[in-house]
Formats: C-alpha cells, structure tokens, sequence
C-alpha cells in the first residue's frame, strides 16, 4: 500500500506496526517500508484480514494486492478482459476493472521517477520539473544511455615504463555467489560496450567482489601490478578546503553527479588490452577508462577543466566527477540546497556534515585496532571543525603505537565521550573575504601542536580552519620556543592558500620573530625562517579574545610565564595625521629633445606646474632624475617637510629605494644629488605609479620637448642648460658613505623599521631572515656552504676588487673566478658576480694580455670578377731562402676569374747565411698550377684563359690521341671552334664559382661573432710581428694601444689615431682589433 492511500483512510504512523526489511524494485533500488498494518478487504461478501506493508512512494496506484490474497480468494485474474473472478457461497462473482481508471493509471504511469525536495516552494518546484524535462536527454538512466565522450576532448593512456615487464596475475578462485555477481557485471559491461574479450593478453588483472553500504556488491579490478608500472600524472586536483570555501554564502546550489563517470572516457586504444582481466570465462579489456586505475581521476579532472574552464570558479566547481552549480540569488538558481563534498555549506558559513557527526555520535566503542583506526579516520575527515584533535585523540593514537596487545582504558572512554560531547555542538567555520587580514593562534602541548586560524569583527572572532599535529619523537626534544614555532610552520604548509592570499598576523607574547629573523640558530630554524619570511608573515602581542569558540580552544591552555604557550593578537595604532606635500615628476627624450614636467600638489589643494627644456643630451632615464630633482629643489623652497613622490619610471624609482644599483656612472651621479636633497626632508617617500596615473606631468614633459612651432598657446617654459650633478660646488669634505641596500635591511632587523612603501617592506621581510647583524653592527649573510659571509658596501666593491684582483696576492683572475675567491673569503654584496665580470673587463693589463681572437668578427665578403683578367689580386710573399741574384721575395698576381697566376722574384738581401733554388723552380710550379683543375671553377686557369687545355710535358713521352692526331691544317680550325665555346665554359665557370663562394661563405659566417665600433671607441691593435718590441718574447702583450676609432672605411675597416690624435696610417681590419674598456 502507497502512502497516499494510508493517509486517505485516516490512519496513523503510530498504528503501523515496525518492518525495516528493504523491498527491492525492478531497477534493483532499496525502498525501506515505513512499516506494516493489518486492514480488512471486502471483495462482495467475502471480507479478508489482509497484512499490507505501507511504502512512501509515487504511484499511480493505490495499492498491489499480492498472491496470498488471490490464493486466499481462490480468484482468477484476467488482465486482457480486466476482470477478477472469484467463487462465493452465491456462485461465481465477477469484479469489472474500470476502463477509465485503468487507462488513466497507464497514462500517469511514469517512465522516468525523480525525487522532488520536500521543502521546495510550489514555484520552485513547478520550475524543477520543467527544467528537468526539457532537459532529459542529458540525464543517463541507465548504461546504455551515456553515449561517452570523444577521443579528441579526452583519452586515458597508461604511459608504461619501458623498464617494467608485463606481468600476469595467477588467477583466484571466487566463491559461486561472487562468481555468479563477475558474470553478471560481465554480461553488464559487454551489453554496454565498455568492455571486449580479449586473447593472449600480456598483461592480466584479476576480479575482486566487494560488499557496498546498501548491501550490493562491487565487482573491482585488481591493478596493483599495473598501476605499479605508470608514472604520476601531476595533473593537481582540486583542494576540497577551498572548494567548500567558494560554495559557502551562496543562495542556491545544485550538485550533479556524473552518471557511470569514468566509463565515459575512452581508454587509448593501443593500452586496451593492458587493462585485461580474467573471469570464469575468460579474458576481458575495457575500451572506456575503468575504476581502479592510477591517474583516472587525473584524467578525469583534465577532461571537466577543459570542458568547465570558463565557468569554474565563478558558477560552476567540479572535484572529478562530483559537480557543483552555485549561484549567488535564488532567483538564479532551482535547486535545493544539498551536501558537497562532505560538508554543509550554509550562508552561515561552513558546518560539519550531520551524517558524519551522527555517524560517530553513533559509533560504540571500539574493541580491536581495525576500529581505533576507523575511528581514527572519522575524527580526521572531520579535523577541520575540531579544536586541538591531536590532544583530544592521545589516548587513541597511543593505542595504534602500542605494540602489546589491545587495551580499551578509562582514559580512552573518557576521551571517546569527550569528542562525541564535543560534536554534539560543532563550530560554524567562517569564510574569509580576498585579501582580509587573518590572525593565527598557536596552542603547544606535551605532545602536540595546535593552530586556529580566524578572522576579526567588530562583534566577535570567528574561527576559519583548526590546524593540529602530533609530534614525532624528534619533535618532542625541540625547545618550547621552536615547538612553537613548529606549530606556525604547520599551519602555514597546511593552509597556503590563506597565507598566499591575506596578511596572516600570528598573536604571541613570545619571541617568534627573533627567532626566526634575528637569531643566529639552527639551519633548520633558518629554513623555517626563510619559508615563512616568504609567505609575509606578521607578529604581534596578545590582546583579549572574542568568541566563545576561541575562548574554549584557548582555556585548554593557561598561560604560563614559565613555559608559555599560547600566542594571541594585539592592535597596532599607526599615525597617518602628517601633512604632506605630493609630487608628481615625469621626463621625457625624443628626436626633438628633452624635456622634464612637474607637478607639485601643497597640503591645501594649491597645484604648481614646471616644463623645463634641457639644452643637453639625456636619456629618458636622465630626464626622469632632472624632473625628481627640480621638483625637490623647488618643494624646499615652498617649505615642505613631508613629501610623498610619484613618477613612473621603475629604474629611478627602484636606484632611490635602494632596491636596484647604479650601474652606470651618470646614474649614479644623479642617484647621489638626489638622495642628498631627499635627506633635507623631514620624511619622503618615492613611489612608482603607471603612467596613466602621471598623466599631468607626462604632458608637462612632453611639452616642453616640443618646438615653439608645434605649440597652440603661449607656454612659459624653463630651460636647463647643463645636468644637475655637474653644477655642484666642489669642496673639501668629510668622507661620509652614501644610502645603500644595506641600510633597509639593519634597520628593520635593529630596530623593527620598516619602509612606508608596503611592497618595499614586504621584500625586506623576506630577505631579512637571510641576514643577520652582529654586536659591532656589522650586517652577514647566511651562506650554504660555509660561515657567515660579511656583507661589504658599495663605496667599498670597487677598492676591495682592486686589492684581491691586482693587489699584492693578486693573480688577474678571471670575472666568475674573482667572485667565488670574494665568497670564499667571507665576502658577499648583491651583484657580486656582475661586478667581478665588469672589473676584469675594464683591467688595463687583463685586456692587453688577452688571448688573440681566433673567432670571425664579421661575415665573409668573397670578390669576384665579371670576365677573364678583369681583376687581379697582389700579393707579395717573403722573405724566402736566398736565390741567384739575390732574389728573396716574390711578387704574385692572381686572376680572381680563371685563377690564372703571375709571380716574379725580387731583390731585398737581408740575411746572407740562407741559400736556395726556388727561383729555378717557380716556372715549374707556376705551370703545374695553371694546369691544374680549380675547385672553385672546376676547370684549369690555362682552359679559362685559351680556350683549351695546354700540352703536358708528359704527352710528348707518352702521346695521347690529341697528340697523335694533331694535323696543323686542322688545328686552326679546331682552336677556332673552341674559341668559339670558350664564352660557355666560362658562364658555366661563373655559376659554379658563385656557388663555391656561397657555400664558403655559409660555412664562414657559421662562426662569425661581430665585432664592431662606433667613432670614438677606444680599441686595441693586435701586436704584428713588425710591432713587437724584440726584448718582450712570447710573454710580452698580445694587444696594443689603446687607439680612438675615428671613422669606419669599407666593410669591417676603420681609421685610427693615438690619444694624442696622431692618425694611425692605413685602416685596421675588424680582426685586428678589441674593445678597450676604462
């Protein structure tokens, strides 16, 4: 009987007698009775005490009568003439079905049943089922409804490791009953085309049957073999904490669940077969993505990123194949609102799931270790809601350690009593808005470390996350001091995404911050230190708590000076009343000129504007500091104390925080003008902003770079007619060192100073735990690899790198090996590897000894000639071995098209004791080459040139057919045919050359390195062999000089004079010369 029907008679849940045996429809779903009654029927005179067991369920029928009421009634049904007949003390009676009813209750018999929350308004309701039936064909009611998705959006593929072999399974034996349940989930599979029988596999799993909570079983694979062989897919999953996070405070949510999920996702097929398993009868693969395999909820996640990439994180979250629908107004949403995840997300914020808490209220004690660890494992899914777990579940955590047998105690049983009391009455956690700044309370036990992290409002203190971690043995032996610093590293690796996104404050009266920033400790303190320098984190003292929660998780452990504990957070009153004045600066370099705009804003509103045109050449760079300096020149001279400075320039704005190092020396002039009328001022701060926030002074600028003739309105505009650094008086002074990078860094680790710029001080706090000052004041950094290294200032570097690089244990090493010989000494400054790099460049001896370059300065230029003997190329050769009459050097000529080559010996006698006989050979070697055949021609300098090959000598000896057969009647004629086809051979001699030249010219350039100079450059010239001075040997300098370039003559040639502006005579080619750098 439905319940509709119960309801309609009248009667009462408490007249139902108890029966909770499931009944089983024909899709295979439980519905539990609500119970069962025995009711009179009447059929005619017949009435029948009938037991009918009440069901809540829709139906469009009031009730089933079963067989036992037909045996009783001996009837006979008749569904084709919907009749029942039944016999009587009358006779035969006869009950006739209503035609209308009957076709009324077809008609309303549902193909589809879906479950309608009670508490849904009629609106919302009506608007469900609309959504829900027009939408249908999404919904999968049965395996053969997911059609799956395609190959191309998403594919599961094992990637084996070539190293693993295949391994086969030895089959096992399964009971009949769980052998019946693999054949029918077989039978299942195979239906719905997710699987397919396979022979000879080389891989082969075996099924295992496991037992559901309702009651059903599970038909698994066994992939332990296989899942061993497949890499990690580091594909990262979503974090649950902050997937509840983003549910909590909306209006509606709707959850989905993906129908059959994984098994809608194909698997590649080449790794098909690799999925095998053995049945009773046979060997099956999955061609869809099957349960148990490592990386599918990778793959998966993949798969719904892809698809929801847009929508996540806005209306839609998606944890694999658990999807959620969020929405912020009802009116936007028609769902209920339903579980997620494990959780309760609530406007409230977010509560621990009832089931769960029901589930452990519920739980009884345990009575083996298989149940202390089930219990375990709830007390740990629900650690989130719960103050102080670690401590609350000692006694259970000592009995998983013990080695004896199981005990149950006293102390368990109160500990067990006092979680379920606990989570009668579980805290609502908050949720924190982007940015919020957090507060962190740390609690240490003798065993345990405990953190919660909350938020502050001007009511109370809510708790966002509880933190707790049992202490290994190694931990325990820690000072109280590091333990509780120990419990601030835990919660910060646990919760990173709150201390990544909000400034986490953490409330102590201890010395957290000495320790981890100050204190010369441990490399393990210096680690933590670093990490959560990193993260930014703060430290303030304890002030009062509000919140009941808070104040029960922090009763727990009273405050003791002598071992203190417990860390809590303090205000801060900061005095933002000073008047000040803003100054906005801006410069501007083009083709016309340079230019500087100010704009200088007093307390009471009043703006003053300057252009200022710079008769000089300047940079933009340049131009930037003229505009700071200017604009400060005039601030003191209207009386501001306080000054707040903007411009848009990073590189000036960094060089005055002292974040980035003048390089360059203009810079740095420009950087020392402008931090000493910065010092002049009560307080300044100099702050970088986009140039869509300068745009005043940016017109400014770029105004008064602008010709008068481009101007639409009179404009008064300053000039400056030299730079501010060249216009200052010199005097004799007192050395005093200048503003460095180290001077942020010792007053926030003396004094706790910090910059006003929070983006500054930020930066300081992270490096500061790097960093430690000693009693003198003297700032060291830690090293890795050695003691603490002295940090050396910037007036300093250039003095320091003289001493170990030329002084008297100096050896003129090189940059990288100047620099590790400063670390190894105990020195360091940033740069320091840039710096010893620059140093040795600009070394006067370093350069002038320097090894000759072998390297290509610049590409290759081959010449070429347009006919035979259009161009030639000198050359002369010498000196050689003397020859009669006095013959030494030889002056060559080479055609550059036919290769066709002229030499004459000359006389220049210089050394009498040589003697030789190259004179008498050189027609020899001059016909040997003319006659032999050119690479770059393929043809021989005498053919280019006659027309013909030449006569050997050899082919009058030994004769050749051209000599046997020479006739002179016909030789004429042949040489005139031959002068003829000359012009081809010599075209075709032109391609090929062409082609040589090219391809030496590739081959050339593959090592070219340019080098090339500017007029004015300083160089050095290579030491020729006319050059070097006699007594220097081959320990005298390779290089030169230096000379100044004073213009370049051809490709790669330049013209050079000495310092004293003496020419240098002839041009220098490129591969004869280096930068010189001073």
């Amino acid at each position: 009987m439905y319940q509709d029907l119960y309801g309609k008679l009248g009667l009462g849940e408490a007249e139902l007698t108890d029966f909770t045996t499931p009944i089983f429809g024909f899709s295979g779903e439980p519905v539990v009775p609500l119970g069962k009654i025995m009711l009179p029927v009447l059929a005619g005179p017949i009435n029948l005490q009938t037991e009918f067991i009440v069901v809540r369920a829709s139906s469009p029928y009031n009730a089933i009568m079963g067989r036992d009421w037909l045996h009783r009634m001996r009837a006979v049904p008749s569904t084709l003439h919907q009749k029942l007949r039944f016999p009587t003390a009358d006779g035969v009676m006869e009950l006739n079905g209503d035609q209308v009813a009957a076709k009324q209750c077809v008609l309303a018999a549902t193909k589809k049943k879906v479950a309608e929350g009670s508490n849904l308004s009629p609106a919302d309701r009506e608007c469900l089922l609309r959504v829900l039936i027009d939408n249908q064909d999404i919904f999968a009611w049965s395996v053969y409804d997911a059609p799956g998705v395609s190959s191309d959006l998403a594919s599961h593929s094992l990637n084996i490791k070539p190293e693993h072999r295949p391994v086969v399974q030895k089959r096992r034996k399964l009971a009949p009953e769980r052998a019946t349940i693999v054949l029918e989930e077989v039978e299942r599979l195979l239906a719905s085309g997710a699987i397919r029988e396979v022979q000879y596999p080389a891989w082969l799993s075996n099924t295992v049957v496991v037992r559901k909570k309702n009651g059903k079983w599970r038909v698994c694979i066994d992939f332990t073999d296989l899942n061993k062989a497949c890499p990690k897919d580091p594909f990262p999953l979503p974090r649950i904490d902050q997937l509840v996070d983003s549910a909590s405070r909306h209006a509606r949510l709707s959850f989905l669940d993906a129908f059959q999920g994984y098994h809608q996702i194909p698997m590649n097929p080449a790794d098909q077969e690799k999925t095998a398993f053995i049945t009773p009868r046979g060997t099956y693969c999955y061609r869809v993505m099957p349960f148990g395999l490592k990386n599918a909820g990778a793959t998966y996640q993949r798969m719904v990123t892809k698809m929801f990439g847009p929508m996540l994180g806005k209306t839609v979250e998606v944890y694999i194949d658990d999807m959620l629908v969020k929405s912020l107004r009802e009116e936007d949403h028609i769902a209920d609102l339903l579980q997620f995840l494990g959780h309760i997300v609530s406007r409230r914020g977010i509560e621990a799931n009832p089931d769960q808490i029901a589930a452990l209220i519920n739980l009884a004690e345990p009575r083996n270790i298989k149940q202390v660890q089930r219990l375990t494992g709830m007390i740990a899914a629900l650690g989130r809601f719960i103050s102080r777990s670690a401590d609350k579940c000692k006694p259970f955590f000592r009995l998983l350690g013990k080695r004896s047998r199981f005990e149950w105690d006293e102390e368990c049983s109160v500990a067990f009593q006092a979680i379920k009391a606990y989570l009668s009455t579980p805290p609502c956690l908050s949720i924190p808005n982007p940015g919020e700044p957090l507060f962190l309370y740390l609690a240490v036990s003798d065993h345990a470390v405990s953190a919660v992290l909350v938020r502050e409002s001007t009511q109370d203190q809510r708790p966002v996350f509880f933190v707790s971690k049992t202490m290994d043995e190694a931990e325990l032996r820690y000072l109280p001091l590091e333990k509780a610093a120990l419990a601030l590293l835990y919660a910060a690796k646990k919760l990173p995404h709150y201390f990544q996104s909000s400034t986490v404050t953490v409330l102590s009266d201890l010395p957290l911050k000495m320790l981890l920033q100050r204190s010369d400790f441990t490399g393990r303190i210096t680690r933590w230190g670093v990490y959560l320098g990193s993260l930014g984190v703060e430290y303030k003292p304890r002030t009062a708590i509000k919140g009941q929660v808070l104040a029960e998780f922090l009763a727990e452990f009273q405050y003791d000076p002598s071992n203190p504990t417990l860390f809590n957070p303090a205000q801060t009153d900061f005095n933002s009343d000073k008047v000040e004045w803003k100054l906005f600066v801006d410069g501007a370099s083009n083709s016309k000129g340079s230019g500087a705009g100010i704009v200088l804003i007093s307390p009471e509103g009043l703006v003053l504007e300057q252009a200022v045109r710079l008769k000089f050449s300047a940079s933009n760079n340049e131009a930037e500091y003229e505009a700071m300096l200017i604009g400060l020149r005039t601030a003191k001279k209207l009386g501001a104390g306080n000054l707040q400075i903007f411009c848009d320039s990073q590189l000036v704005a960094n060089q005055i925080s002292g974040e980035y190092q003048a390089r360059d020396d203009r810079m740095s002039a420009y950087l020392t003008v402008a931090r000493t009328l910065l010092s002049e001022f009560d307080s300044t701060h100099v702050a970088q902003i986009g140039r869509e926030h300068n745009s005043h002074a940016d017109v400014l600028a770029k105004l008064a770079t602008a010709l008068e003739s481009d101007m639409q309105r009179t404009v008064c505009i300053e000039t400056l007619e030299q730079p501010s650094f060249q216009d200052q008086e010199v005097s004799v002074c007192s050395v005093n060192v200048r503003p460095s990078w180290m001077d942020p860094l010792l007053g926030y680790i003396r004094d706790n100073r910090l910059p006003e710029d929070k983006k500054e001080a930020r930066m300081i706090k992270q490096k500061a735990p790097r960093f430690w000052v000693s009693e003198e004041g003297q700032l060291y950094r830690r090293s890795f690899t050695g003691p603490y290294l002295l940090c050396v200032h910037p007036d300093k570097v250039k003095d320091f790198l003289f001493e170990i690089h030329e002084g008297i244990c100096g050896s003129h090493t090189g940059g990288r090996s100047l620099a590790h010989r400063a670390l190894s000494q105990g020195y360091w400054w940033p740069y320091m590897q840039a710096d010893a790099l620059k140093y040795v460049q600009e070394c006067d001896k370093c350069q002038r000894f320097a090894p000759m370059i072998h390297q290509p300065a610049r590409e290759l230029n081959p010449l070429s000639s347009p006919w035979p003997f259009a161009q030639w190329g000198l050359d002369i050769v010498g000196p050689l071995p003397r020859a009669p009459g006095n013959k030494k050097f030889l002056i060559t000529a080479t055609d550059y098209f036919t290769k066709w080559i002229e030499a004459e010996p000359l006389s220049n006698i210089r050394d009498k004791q040589r003697k030789g006989k190259w004179v008498e050979e050189l027609p020899s070697v001059l016909w040997t080459y003319r006659t032999t055949v050119r690479r770059s021609t393929n043809e021989t300098p005498f053919a280019l040139a006659f027309g013909v090959e030449a006569v050997i000598p050899l082919e009058i000896g030994m004769p050749t057919i051209r000599t046997t057969e020479f006739t002179v009647q016909t030789n004429e004629e042949r040489l005139g045919k031959d002068l003829d086809l000359v012009e081809e051979k010599r075209n075709l001699a032109v391609v090929r050359l062409a082609a040589y030249q090219q391809q030496m010219r590739r081959e050339h350039n593959k090592n070219v390195k340019p080098r090339t100079f500017r007029a004015g450059d300083l160089v050095l010239r290579k030491v020729m062999a006319n050059t070097r001075r006699p007594n220097d040997g081959k320990l005298g300098p390779n290089w030169e000089g230096p000379y100044k370039v004073l213009s370049q003559t051809g490709h790669g040639a330049y013209r050079l004079e000495d310092l004293d502006g003496k020419p240098i005579p002839r041009p220098w080619n490129t591969c004869n010369l280096r930068k010189y750098f001073f």
